[in-house]
């Protein structure tokens, strides 16, 4: 699943989507080293031509005939009721009871209670509840038990303690099928502790171009991977039919996003695939043969278009590809809203992609006019009882198989609430060893690794000890932002384990990220890379790891200039152009995002205190390395392939380290700043490397992590995630009056935007005011301690239209004149008030060319 999405550049519609990729890409797709767009395909496709499939899941007469009976006994509500999957934010158990929802989800950021720190019984409880509801037929008039899907994409990262495996870009260095199985099984098991039934997992696309925000969710450019991969993730997670199926350890796998989520233009999330159908079958395809082959119960279908036909409404794809060439007889379920994206479609109304074939409508809040708008497109005859009866019979069928129809709630059901089970010494082991077995060595300089212990070890970088960097995005919250080493209680950072390595042989560990030291170190260790994102905000333009702002470099090179050895460990979603840093370091690993055992790193890189290896590197790179910036598309059998490191490449101890010292670091297409264009420092997500922020008296910078996010001294001030044009793409903020409290979009070091005032431009944002200030509402940025500049919206906002988007904007200048230091931002957006106020905030950007015509202007 996913939750909504918007690309860095755009992503309210596909068209502007391509549009501006295709500007993205200008220069770079001329290039020798990149791959043309594959285009041999007129979008027309032959179902006869695909693969037929068989499931080891056979239809059960006796089952079948359950079905059919409890078919006639069913009226249209509630037939449409089993199709509705609302979010766990915006429906009630009573609701559940009122409309007997056949099945709900928690999407990323989502916690019972609204609470990120919720208990395994809190999770259990709300199982229970909804379970109870579901049964009850007093209102409803239907006994069919719900079922609960969850995003455990990495293990069950939606809950504190759980497990957090690695992503799967390294998994996929792994190359051991067997450990994906268990890794798989693992999942399940922690998923079945929180009474939860059912996984949209595993991800099985193939990723095509890196600047794909979803990169990491891919286990290999490679299908044949992907294809080994699905088929054991799918077996570990339902187990294997005949074999302990589906029992009370094991839960619902989902193969997603049907079709070619992974080959979009451009990389953009949600956007165009152009590969030929052929191509679809070789490449994009493969992951859900092996799935169906295993078994796979569900299948998600994807926002992506093939040649400008959206996969929610693609009827010859889902219906005539998926469910009859290749025999799957499970149900299809839709992604976030991605029905609504449909043309002819809204969030609330769509015949259209429930008679392509997607039997689940993932609707999370616009429930209520979907479930009436189906109702009524039923009795009209724009959906066919023969299409309502055959998602409602696919539905109920892995009902019957997953066991739900036995009368056990989830209370009763096996283990849960089995505390020992949720992030256990078994589980961990199993991340350990997927760490260990991850990692790739680039580059090894006069045989630096292994290192030994007994050393005094300086660990710098701002990933050294930050287990919510490791562990990247839909960790906890959606984005995986906003947590701190305290939000993973029983995993490790990298520092923690080199600590322990080092300490226990007699040497000393000295922390500090910004590599300052007072003991002069044998070697560094610096731990840098990708900051958490997922799809969306994850989207990039460049490959160049850290375009116009190398600061990361310029540590490395600053302990290379002191004559310190540096071993670098790169945390990163995706392949990215590093050959700068290549030659700072002398040693030179590829971490990807390993998750919650951090330790496991320490183990790879360290002898033990005898000097004998204890692990080796095994890892070999999954997706191609680029030895350009301009190798946005780059994988193997391409006609112009010349990657710094091939696809299979990783070096082993012993093994002599070929890449030259002296790379190439000019980029083919170098970052030129234009401060013509807006700097946006908002959009669905905070952008910039930018975080947001709660503050009150209690607490001046409360991390907002998830969707719902209140100050500390009090529910003074509440953040809720909101819609404005897609999902979660404003955010609401309601002030209760009771002392000053602020919500800010804040930089971990100051920044200067200076030039933003020389191109005279305003702090502009939407803005869509609920209720009206009743005191000083504050706009402006923050500069450092007691240095400020803001100016006083409150009768700008009083104005404007309740209930409606607006833009509100303000001179620079102004902020200038009223105290900001432009050189010295610490957070380039604040709102503050002492006074109760609800407003919600979308499209934060610095916008040049409009002081004048700014809402206050001081020109």
């Amino acid at each position: 699943m996913r939750i909504n999405k918007e690309n860095i550049l755009a992503r309210a519609t596909l068209t502007l989507g391509v549009i501006v990729g295709s500007l993205l890409l200008a220069v770079s797709a001329c290039s020798p080293s990149s791959s043309p767009p594959e285009t041999t395909s007129n979008g027309v496709l032959h179902p006869h031509t695909w693969p037929k499939v068989t499931s080891p899941v056979s239809k059960d007469p006796n089952t079948e005939a359950h079905i059919n009976a409890l078919l006639t006994t069913m009226t249209i509500k509630q037939k449409v009721a089993q199709m509705i999957q609302p979010e766990i934010r915006d429906f009630t158990v009573a609701e559940m009871r009122e409309y007997g929802f056949g099945s709900y989800l928690n999407g990323g950021g989502a916690f019972p209670n609204n609470d990120k720190y919720a208990s395994m019984e809190d999770w259990v409880e709300l199982a229970d509840k909804m379970y109870v509801a579901s049964v009850d037929d007093s209102l409803d008039g239907s006994t069919i038990p719900t079922m609960w899907g969850t995003d455990a994409v990495h293990g069950h990262n939606n809950v504190i303690g759980a497990t957090i495996f690695p992503h799967n870009i390294g998994l996929g260095a792994m190359h051991d099928a067997e450990l994906m199985e268990d890794i798989g099984a693992a999942t399940a098991t922690a998923v079945r502790v929180t009474g939860i039934d059912w996984l949209f997992a595993p991800t099985v696309a193939v990723v095509r171009d890196d600047r794909w925000g979803r990169t990491y969710e891919g286990y290999s450019e490679d299908p044949a991977i992907v294809r080994d991969y699905a088929s054991a993730m799918v077996r570990g997670i339902q187990g294997v039919p005949g074999e302990h199926f589906l029992n009370d350890q094991k839960a619902i796998a989902t193969a997603k996003h049907f079709l070619g989520d992974g080959g979009t233009q451009y990389g953009i999330d949600q956007g165009n695939n152009l590969a030929s159908e052929q191509q679809l079958i070789n490449i994009h395809a493969q992951g859900y043969i092996s799935a169906i082959e295993a078994g796979v119960q569900t299948i998600m279908a994807s926002f992506n278009s093939w040649h400008g036909t959206k996969m929610h409404g693609n009827q010859t794809m889902l219906t005539d590809i998926l469910k009859n060439q290749m025999g799957f007889d499970g149900l299809v379920v839709g992604d976030w809203d991605g029905h609504g994206q449909v043309p002819g479609c809204s969030n609330s109304s769509c015949a259209q992609a429930i008679n392509a074939g997607v039997d689940i409508i993932m609707v999370p809040t616009n429930w209520q006019a979907m479930f009436h708008n189906t109702v009524a497109q039923v009795k009209s005859g724009e959906i066919s009882m023969a299409r309502l009866d055959d998602a409602v019979r696919r539905i109920l069928r892995v009902k019957f198989r997953a066991g739900l129809f036995d009368g056990v709630s989830p209370k009763a059901r096996g283990i849960a609430g089995n505390h020992a089970l949720i992030g256990g010494d078994a589980h961990r082991e199993i991340a350990r060893e997927a760490v260990r077995k991850s990692l790739v060595l680039l580059k090894n300089h006069q045989q630096l690794l292994p290192l030994a212990p007994a050393q005094n070890v300086l660990v710098a970088g701002s990933g050294a000890d930050n287990i919510g960097k490791q562990s990247g995005g839909w960790t906890i919250s959606w984005q995986g932002t906003g947590n701190e080493n305290a939000d993973f209680p029983g995993g490790s950072s990298i520092f923690d384990g080199i600590q322990a390595e080092v300490e226990k042989a007699g040497g000393s560990a000295e922390l500090a990220p910004d590599g300052t030291f007072q003991q002069s170190p044998d070697v560094a260790i610096v731990v840098f890379g990708e900051n958490p994102y997922a799809e969306g905000a994850g989207d990039i333009e460049s490959i160049e790891y850290q375009r116009g702002n190398k600061r990361d470099l310029a540590l490395l090179k600053r302990f290379k200039t002191q004559g310190i050895p540096v071993v670098s460990v790169f945390l990163t979603g995706r392949p990215l152009w590093v050959n700068a840093e290549l030659n700072a370091s002398d040693a030179f690993v590829v971490a990807w995002l390993p998750g919650s055992e951090g330790s496991a790193v320490a183990e790879v890189l360290f002898t033990d205190s005898n000097g004998n290896m204890q692990y080796d590197f095994t890892g070999k790179l999954a997706y191609s390395w680029p030895a350009l910036d301009d190798q946005v598309v780059l994988n193997k059998g391409d006609k112009h392939y010349a990657p710094l490191f091939e696809y299979g490449f990783g070096l082993s101890y012993g093994d002599k380290s070929t890449v030259s010292l002296t790379l190439n670091e000019e980029a083919a297409n170098p970052l030129i700043k234009d401060n013509s264009q807006p700097m946006v420092l908002f959009r669905t997500v905070a952008q910039s490397d930018l975080a947001f922020f709660l503050g009150d008296q209690a607490s001046w910078a409360v991390p907002v992590a998830t969707s719902v996010v209140t100050t500390q001294g009090s529910d003074n001030l509440t953040l809720r995630t909101e819609n404005m044009t897609v999902q979660e793409d404003a955010r609401e903020l309601s002030w209760q009056g009771k002392s000053l409290a602020r919500a800010f979009l804040g930089w971990s070091e100051p920044k200067t935007i200076a030039e933003y005032l020389a191109s005279d431009s305003a702090l502009t944002l939407d803005i869509k005011v609920s209720q009206a200030p009743e005191s000083r509402v504050a706009l402006g940025m923050l500069c450092g301690d007691d240095c400020r500049g803001s100016m006083d919206i409150q009768s700008t906002l009083a104005n404007l239209p309740r209930n409606e988007w607006h833009e509100v904007s303000v001179d620079l200048q102004c902020l200038v004149n009223a105290g900001a230091k432009l050189n010295n931002i610490t957070a380039p957006f604040m709102l503050e008030s002492a006074g109760a106020v609800k407003l919600s905030v979308a499209n934060i950007r610095l916008q040049p060319q409009a002081a004048t015509s700014a809402t206050i202007h001081c020109q």
